[in-house]
């Protein structure tokens, strides 16, 4: 007769460890303890895995991406060389024949003879580079880099008024300076060749202003119709001018203008002009 009760007994604290159980998920203080506790070593791990180190790469590149701003967002492109091809090669025909001969009379020359060479050299080399070697323009989306002899001028777009071609090319800025491209050299006879192969002007008479009949540009109104065939220095010209028109209102386009002088060329230049004068003046 007394066996028969503990079997209940054991089944109600089975019953009890069910509620238990049951209990414990509907408890919402409880479950946020050990989810935070499986969350913790989680994060730790992929902190020191490559896939966290790939997406802090990624983020830290974004992040940087995003820093940079509009300053990055287009690409930028080499600057436009312009000079004239027959002055370099004749400037460096020039050089080589005048090293030649002053060379030969160092080697061999007697008395004051390959003095005189040398200061003739040092004065003549760099003056015949500077006039032939070195001119050029250069011309990108901002600026219009301008070489000349004796001097380097730098304009940006926004402060440049007009380029202007005549019996010379000239560039304009705000503050009233004028320049002038040597790098790009008229020649009427290029205009005058280039005219003659205009259609327009085989067929008869070629309409529009004097200064375009005789293939240059009148200031403010260059002619750039399709159709008309330009001397080579016009069309780099207009290719400067529709550069200009472009970038000029621009806000990476503004700036000062600044001009450097060719200490390079005048120092040694000057240095054998002085020495030529003394040796000349000693007999």
């Amino acid at each position: 007769m007394t066996t028969p009760e503990p079997q209940p007994s054991d089944r109600e604290p089975a019953e009890p460890a069910q509620s238990t159980e049951s209990t414990e998920p509907a408890d919402s203080s409880e479950p946020s303890e050990p989810s935070a506790v499986s969350e913790s070593p989680a994060t730790s791990e992929p902190a020191d895995s490559p896939a966290a180190a790939s997406a802090a790469s990624v983020a830290s590149e974004g992040s940087a991406a995003a820093s940079a701003g509009p300053a990055a967002s287009g690409p930028k492109y080499a600057d436009r060389i312009y000079r004239s091809t027959s002055g370099f090669v004749g400037g460096a025909l020039i050089l080589a024949l005048a090293c030649w001969l002053g060379i030969d009379a160092v080697a061999v020359g007697e008395g004051n003879t390959p003095w005189l060479a040398l200061a003739a050299l040092l004065f003549l080399v760099p003056l015949v580079a500077a006039y032939t070697l070195v001119p050029a323009v250069f011309a990108n989306e901002d600026r219009l880099r301008v070489r000349n002899p004796f001097r380097t001028i730098t304009l940006p777009w926004g402060r440049v008024v007009s380029l202007r071609s005549g019996y010379t090319n000239e560039v304009f800025s705000d503050d009233g300076g004028k320049y002038q491209l040597w790098a790009l050299p008229v020649s009427l006879r290029a205009r005058k060749r280039a005219t003659r192969r205009d259609p327009r002007v085989m067929g008869g008479r070629t309409p529009g202003t004097e200064a375009s009949r005789r293939g240059g540009v009148a200031p403010g109104a260059p002619d750039r119709s399709a159709g008309v065939d330009r001397a080579p220095t016009d069309r780099s010209m207009d290719e400067l001018r529709e550069l200009h028109e472009i970038r000029g209102g621009e806000a990476s386009a503004q700036g000062e203008v600044s001009v450097r002088w060719s200490y390079e060329i005048i120092a040694p230049s000057l240095a054998g002009a002085v020495l030529l004068a003394v040796l000349l003046g000693l007999g």
